[in-house]
């Protein structure tokens, strides 16, 4: 029994960390967007983790066998929304703060649900019915502080909070019977050449790489936390550990990514939220909790989802 609670811990542990290193990244990949613009960005940040699983899969015995049309396939489908949601998310971080940026993105907790129903006919409890209504309210006070709602950076973040509950779903359905470490390597290769060649349309990367941005001090010491914590790390110790622990506690774990991101915002940014956010901060996490509250009468089925950025 202790060593089952020891393994129980360390997975919950772990989980936690990884909600820290995705919300205290966003001060961080703010500062380096500012230098190296988003396509590149990520190019260079999801290339770097694509390499390390490279590595990774090249000491896995008989991971060869595990990589064919089927895994490439749901892999691809999987990388394109990986893909719609950070390139957003860098996108929107332009234009708005990091405090604001997560929390919305964990609107993808509550978001979940909604589309499980919609594309894999997943019933909605009650919890996340609650769950949703709290977490649009949270976002109007969040968002409405200002003379000019809901900005373009916001509409952004959403965008990619959407892209990142797709991207969930279709995990759902994709991963089982599959390689983890297959899924992530083709998954992080999408996103990585997607963004190059929006980089090469738009950015000029050539020119951006020549210019010496790329090996800007800010920018590499985001880049390689990113690729390796926020990504391989992050992604591996999701998939991997969560068999020791309960689909509702990683949810509730993953819902405090927000709180991590405002707190790396006031710390490291000297951003400030007015009386109105912090409520609104308040009832969007209480929404994502709520929404994964267990249910004590099986009135309803219960499917049990949580993400990853």
């Amino acid at each position: 029994m202790s060593f089952k609670f020891s393994k129980s811990l360390v997975a919950d542990m772990a989980l936690l960390f990884v909600s820290f290193v995705w919300g205290a990244t966003f001060v961080m990949v703010q500062d380096a967007v500012s230098i190296l613009p988003p396509f590149a960005f990520n190019a260079v940040r999801f290339f770097t983790a694509f390499c390390l699983f490279a590595c990774l899969a090249f000491f896995t015995p008989d991971i060869k066998d595990k990589i064919n049309d089927n895994s490439i396939k749901k892999g691809l489908i999987i990388g394109i929304w990986l893909c719609c949601g950070y390139s957003t998310q860098t996108f929107g971080l332009l234009y708005t703060t990091s405090s604001n940026a997560g929390f919305i993105t964990g609107l993808s907790v509550v978001m979940v649900p909604i589309f499980a129903f919609f594309m894999l006919r997943h019933k909605i409890r009650i919890q996340a019915l609650v769950g949703i209504s709290c977490a649009a309210t949270g976002l109007y006070l969040l968002t409405m502080t200002g003379p000019v709602s809901f900005n373009k950076g916001d509409l952004l973040i959403l965008f990619a909070a959407a892209s990142f509950a797709l991207h969930i779903v279709f995990t759902g359905k994709f991963s089982p019977g599959q390689s983890a470490l297959v899924l992530c390597m083709i998954q992080v290769a999408v996103v990585s050449v997607l963004n190059l060649a929006c980089s090469l349309m738009f950015e000029d990367f050539i020119g951006l790489a020549g210019s010496g941005a790329i090996i800007n001090p800010s920018v590499i010491i985001a880049l390689l936390i990113t690729a390796c914590l926020g990504t391989v790390f992050a992604f591996l110790t999701q998939t991997r550990l969560q068999r020791f622990t309960t689909p509702t506690r990683v949810a509730l774990i993953f819902s405090t990514e927000p709180v991590f991101a405002a707190a790396a915002g006031y710390i490291w940014a000297g951003e400030r939220l007015g009386t109105k956010a912090v409520i609104g901060c308040v009832i969007i996490l209480s929404g994502m909790i709520i929404s994964e509250l267990p249910i004590k009468k099986e009135l309803f089925k219960v499917d049990s989802w949580k993400r990853k950025n």
